[in-house]
């Protein structure tokens, strides 16, 4: 089991990670990095108590990384999640155990992989093993999403294979979104957007070390630096995760580290075949739920604080935001309750369940936002403009006399304040926003999956009998 400190230890090596044209030297050192680098750690130092013997080697490793084979596994699975989702109050949305149970997926079925079946066994144990914080990049560069990548202007723009070797392959080009990149330990490297056999140079998956020879991170403008404490940032300065754009500068992957190799079949197996997309979007929807709670408790501190919560317009509102996070509460219990093994031992949540929570997640997000918003009015904006206000003894005294309510004085309230506008209107906000909006792709792709889940052979099956048993009456 990995302690903080080991895992921030381990972020000392080569990585090449650029913010403003400059590489950062020292991730876990720089402004940018440092505060999600120890929320990290600190979910590592939190895990104490996941433990669980990995049967494939009889080590005790951290249970978000090894798969479920029973319905208690998934149980603890579910309650260990929450409790890392806790620590960040659902606001690190590529936590480790994320990818981890995409790979635990993986390795529960290496008949989806064919001749590279071993590696996605062994690398799932690695990770285990040492507890490995895994993120990924599988979307292409937006350059044109009407064509694929062999249709694209210029040769290898999204990573594909220029050479292979007996020892490994070389890859070129670019990928996106590496969210948590930065300070991951590896990298796991594919493409879900569906490709055309044209494509079959780009129809690869792997993983790789951040600090690899070649590899670069280009990163969006990061948050953290911005916030001026953690009284007026509370979760900007903590939670920041920073998105990265992956380039690949003749990157060499050893065989042992390929587990989709010019496969356009294998991508899509390696994602739906073995129940990696269920289990992994499980956890994503445990990790919405918490921070749907989050939002909740927000909003109705901020309905208490102003003395309006007991006005039928703002039960109203609450009564919407209660309905809201409970459907997603419920549908994570659902999947959970619907769960079945499949044919290799894996229990796999309940795809009607799952997927129609996240089919409902670009609309459910920004409308409790819209509600949260609606309460705090224009307190987000009478906030002074940084905590010293509260410690300059010329502005103080205004502060305690003219931004106060009742039972609260003037600083809880400006810290509750600031806190409702982090999560709904800083710059911060707004990335998590459009993270929510788009977090399992396009509407329509969210939707789809909604669609092909829900069953509904059954249901019209059961309109077809009931219209088979009436008919005009007419003789």
């Amino acid at each position: 089991m990995r302690s903080g400190s080991e895992y921030l230890a381990a972020l000392k090596d080569d990585r090449r990670v650029f913010v403003d044209g400059r590489a950062v030297d020292g991730v876990a050192d720089h402004p940018a990095f440092a505060p999600i680098a120890r929320t990290i750690a600190g979910l590592y130092d939190a895990a104490g108590g996941f433990g669980v013997v990995d049967p494939d080697t009889g080590e005790t490793v951290n249970r978000l990384f090894v798969p479920p084979r029973s319905r208690e596994d998934l149980t603890a699975f579910r309650e260990a999640a929450t409790t890392w989702a806790r620590s960040t109050h659902g606001w690190v949305g590529r936590s480790p155990d994320h990818v981890g149970a995409f790979l635990s997926a993986f390795a529960s079925h290496p008949e989806a992989f064919g001749d590279y079946a071993d590696n996605v066994v062994a690398y799932r144990r690695k990770v285990a093993a040492e507890s490995l914080y895994v993120s990924y990049a599988i979307i292409p560069p937006q350059v044109s999403r009407a064509t694929t990548a062999s249709g694209w202007d210029g040769e290898f723009v999204q990573v594909g294979v220029v050479e292979e070797r007996p020892d490994g392959i070389v890859v070129r080009g670019a990928q996106m979104l590496a969210t948590g990149g930065a300070v991951a330990d590896e990298i796991l490297v594919s493409c879900i957007k569906p490709l055309t056999e044209e494509d079959a140079d780009f129809a690869i998956s792997f993983a790789i070390p951040v600090g690899a020879e070649g590899l670069r991170l280009l990163c969006r403008r990061p948050y953290a630096p911005a916030a001026t404490s953690a009284f007026d940032y509370p979760l900007t300065s903590r939670f920041d995760e920073t998105d990265a754009l992956l380039v690949f500068d003749d990157v060499f992957v050893p065989w042992d580290r390929v587990f989709v190799y010019r496969d356009v079949a294998g991508l899509r197996r390696q994602f739906f075949d073995t129940g990696a997309h269920v289990l992994g979007n499980w956890q994503a929807q445990i990790r919405f739920s918490v921070k749907l709670q989050f939002l909740a408790g927000i909003a109705r501190k901020v309905a208490a604080v102003n003395g309006v919560d007991r006005f039928p317009g703002v039960v109203e509102k609450l009564g919407e935001l209660a309905s809201l996070v409970s459907l997603v509460e419920s549908a994570v219990l659902a999947a959970e309750y619907t769960a079945a093994p499949d044919e290799r031992g894996l229990w796999r949540p309940g795809t009607r369940a799952l997927y129609g929570a996240m089919g409902l997640q670009a609309e459910l997000y920004p409308r409790v936002l819209a509600i949260l918003r609606d309460l705090v009015g224009g307190g987000v904006l009478q906030v002074p403009s940084s905590v010293h206000d509260l410690t300059s003894p010329e502005t103080r005294a205004d502060l305690d006399r003219y931004v106060f309510s009742p039972g609260t004085p003037a600083q809880d309230r400006i810290k509750l304040f600031k806190l409702a506008w982090d999560a709904s209107g800083s710059e911060f906000a707004g990335r998590h926003q459009q993270y929510e909006l788009f977090y399992a792709g396009a509407p329509f792709v969210v939707k789809g999956y909604a669609f092909r889940n829900y069953g509904f052979e059954d249901v019209l099956a059961e309109v077809d009998g009931f219209l088979a048993g009436y008919d005009t009456g007419v003789s």
